[in-house]
């Protein structure tokens, strides 16, 4: 051996012998514990014990939002006027008024009279206050009406209401459980939140260690550290360094490392990736559902939620903000996330301001000479056109005054704009400009940037052809699920999506989307499950079972619930049997929502056990008397048991709820069907279609319907229409091609499975029905 490779193997033995010694001295005890006995429970210690060592953290801390998150009522807390202030809103009368010390509230209560509540909580702080008042069974509700906490020059310093009109009778009115504050609102704003909900009660004992979002909100029970920091003092060292920290494999496929907590706190290391930072924020800064308690600081949100997807309703198509979704969907668009920018890069952990003002926090990495410039935005210096937040981070106002920013930090698109409608991909040109169309705007932008991204394809254009049923709709969905250099969540988009489009061409790319590096990709696969047939299931998706994350193997139960025992081998039943447990502990901890009841009906209805099944969705009802699903699911399992006609008094009573439910108004028709009361039958099923002109489902059973009484010209009328609001709906161009075909009509059968055959060109049926109406096939791999 030369002396230069004796060297280089010294080298490389001292470098193994130094990682073995830092893995045995972070696997070793803390001083004091010994290796037997096991590391003492962690316990949540209050922040008070971190002051002494984190002094200017805490100082940053007490004057941020987290810290004024709820707060007791006092005069230095209350912001609202409660001098005998009074509020009309419709008919209800509201005053706000001082009572022996206290904040009281005279309102209307859930029995529709006037009473006198006090006011136990603030919440919030800016641009909003609310005000927490008690009800029954240990629930503190959020009142409907706000203070504008902004100041007067702004609009604000006065009462207003949040929902408009909303009486004691209406689903969003304070009383009821849309404002709880247990279960929608507290987990986010007080530290180590227990909702302590108990079912057969129908009754909360919720706890937390502190009210507002303190330190081991984040970084999580602090017990542990604070020891290892006293031991390091009182054996006169400065506690540096907490040694107590470990990290371990999360995904060994994706390389995904989380922290373990039974050593220290949670905290950002170098041996931690970006995501740490951004996961500990998604608890809160995303919209998502509680699958367990259980919650660890950096491990990913979906380990303990349900995040959503871009799902209509929540985002446009663009993948930008509508609805409340907090940051953390757009964010994880953004380039900036796909680089490694963390929240804390622009924003202060701890008092949570942006950290210089909020343009220069865009230069702190953008070249302002290139970019704070007139031959960058073109627009005046100084005015708002010349703002990188005013124009890469589009608003979007929430409950009446607070205007938030999308932080996918966007290039301003006003050709998809004028491509796709305002309703589906807005933008912030057109905000500013609101007398020029976007087709102005997208010339502009054209001009000023001609190798711009403006015309360039964006995958609005797939989300938005899979929600509408457009031409060309699984292909589009389908490369965007294979460009793996788009975002997570927008490719677990694309493929829940493609639910309605599944076929031979798109099968593999769900089975492959099941197997992805991202969770969110196969939390979109889990979701398409449910349309495959049963073997299909099993083939495609049973890996998404024993996933090694609990949000992807909840939403696979529902799939496999109803699979045979026999159709699963011993190992798959195994995964199965542990995924349901974590299904049945994610109803369990959300068992004060009618959700988590119907979706126990759906599981023991596909598991044969309709009693249990009935029994659940009773609990749905008896807990909220207006949600609509609890009584369609019901009346779907009497009819399976031969009770259609209590399943109509139980329908009927649902459209005195909601008389403009499609879902009602269609279950109801097809119970009406069965029943031979056609007359009533066809207004049932079409008023459904009418209500929801976009759901392919409504229209079919229209058409079939009016197709089965022989009014075969309405039928057709019916069909067509709906045909060219969904252009790719399949189920209504096989029904068109099948409804022609029988009445001798050819040509005008065969032109609809052309059409049919260009929606669907690797679909074995429409392959079939073409080659029988002598329609000419298109070459392979078109």
């Amino acid at each position: 051996m030369t002396p230069k490779a004796r060297r280089r193997l010294l080298w490389v033995l001292a470098l193994v012998l130094m990682a073995v010694a830092a893995v045995v001295i972070v696997l070793l005890p803390p001083p004091g514990q010994g290796a037997a006995t096991g590391p003492a429970p962690l316990r949540y210690v209050g922040g008070r014990s971190c002051e002494d060592c984190h002094a200017e953290e805490t100082r940053r801390w007490q004057a941020s939002q987290h810290h004024q998150a709820m707060q007791p009522p006092s005069a230095k807390t209350v912001l609202g006027d409660f001098a005998d202030a009074r509020f009309t809103d419709g008919a209800v009368s509201t005053r706000f008024y001082r009572k022996d010390g206290g904040y009281r509230v005279r309102t209307e209560g859930p029995d529709g009279r006037s009473a006198e509540y006090p006011v136990v909580y603030t919440f919030g702080v800016f641009p909003l206050q609310q005000y927490l008042l008690p009800l029954a069974g240990g629930r503190l509700q959020a009142l409907g009406l706000a203070w504008d906490s902004r100041p007067k020059a702004e609009g604000g310093q006065h009462w207003f209401a949040l929902n408009p009109g909303a009486d004691h009778r209406d689903v969003l009115h304070w009383t009821k459980p849309s404002q709880n504050w247990n279960s929608q609102c507290a987990e986010c704003h007080s530290t180590n939140l227990r909702k302590g909900y108990r079912w057969p009660e129908d009754r909360f004992t919720t706890s937390f260690s502190e009210i507002d979002v303190a330190c081991e909100a984040c970084h999580g029970p602090g017990s542990r550290h604070v020891e290892w920091a006293e031991t390091a003092r009182s054996r006169g060292r400065t506690p540096v360094g907490d040694p107590g920290l470990t990290v371990r494999f999360l995904e060994r496929r994706s390389r995904k490392w989380e922290m373990d907590r039974s050593r220290g706190i949670a905290r950002p290391t170098k041996f931690l990736e970006d995501r740490f930072e951004v996961e500990t924020c998604a608890r809160c800064h995303a919209r998502r559902g509680l699958l367990t308690e259980e919650y660890q600081p950096g491990r990913l949100l979906a380990q303990t939620h349900r995040p959503a997807l871009l799902e209509e309703g929540l985002y446009y198509a663009d993948g930008q903000m509508r609805d409340e979704v907090y940051n953390w969907g757009s964010f994880l668009q953004s380039r900036m996330y796909a680089v490694g920018v963390t929240c804390a890069d622009c924003h202060d952990a701890h008092d949570l301001k942006v950290k210089v003002s909020r343009d220069e926090v865009c230069s702190s990495c953008h070249q302002p000479e290139r970019f704070a410039t007139r031959r960058h935005h073109f627009h005046r210096e100084n005015g708002k056109g010349a703002s990188c937040v005013a124009c890469h981070m589009r608003t979007e106002t929430y409950m009446v005054v607070d205007r938030r920013h999308d932080h996918a930090i966007r290039v301003p698109r006003p050709d998809l704009t004028a491509e796709l409608g305002a309703g589906n991909a807005p933008n912030t040109c057109n905000d500013c400009h609101r007398d020029r169309s976007a087709q102005w705007a997208a010339r502009a932008v054209r001009r000023w940037f001609p190798e711009g991204r403006s015309g360039k394809p964006h995958y609005a254009e797939a989300i938005q052809a899979g929600r509408s049923f457009a031409p060309g709709a699984e292909r589009a969905l389908v490369d965007l699920v294979r460009d793996d250099k788009q975002p997570a969540i927008v490719r677990g988009t694309a493929v829940s999506l493609l639910a309605s489009y599944l076929s031979p061409d798109s099968i593999p790319i769900v089975q492959k989307a099941a197997s992805d590096r991202e969770p969110l990709v196969r939390l979109g696969a889990a979701e398409v499950l449910d349309a495959l047939p049963v073997k299909e299931r099993v083939r495609v998706g049973v890996s998404l079972l024993w996933d090694p994350v609990r949000a992807v193997r909840v939403e696979a139960v529902s799939a496999f619930a109803e699979v045979p025992d026999r159709a699963l081998a011993s190992e798959q039943r195994a995964a199965f049997d542990r995924a349901l447990d974590d299904f049945l502990l994610a109803q369990r901890t959300n068992a004060e929502r009618p959700e988590s009841h119907v979706n126990l009906g759906i599981l023991y209805t596909r598991r044969g056990r309709p009693e249990e099944a009935r029994r659940a969705y009773e609990a749905a009802l008896k807990l909220a008397p207006w949600f609509l699903p609890a009584y369609v699911n019901l009346a779907d399992l009497l009819r399976a048991q031969g009770k259609d006609e209590e399943g109509e008094r139980l329908l009927r009573r649902a459209l005195q709820v909601d008389p403009r439910s499609a879902a009602v108004h269609h279950a109801l028709g097809l119970l009406l069907v069965r029943r031979q009361r056609t007359a009533e039958a066809l207004a049932e099923l079409a008023r459904a279609a009418e209500l929801a002109p976009h759901d392919p489902g409504f229209a079919y059973a229209q058409a079939i319907a009016l197709h089965s009484t022989g009014r075969v010209e309405e039928a057709l009328a019916a069909l067509r229409a709906a045909q060219k609001r969904m252009p790719a709906a399949r189920q209504l161009l096989l029904l068109l091609v099948t409804i022609y075909r029988d009445r001798g009509a050819l040509r005008e059968a065969a032109e609809w499975a052309r059409r049919l055959l260009e929606t669907a060109p690797g679909d074995p049926g429409a392959q079939a029905l073409a080659a029988e109406l002598g329609v000419e096939l298109p070459p392979p791999g078109r």
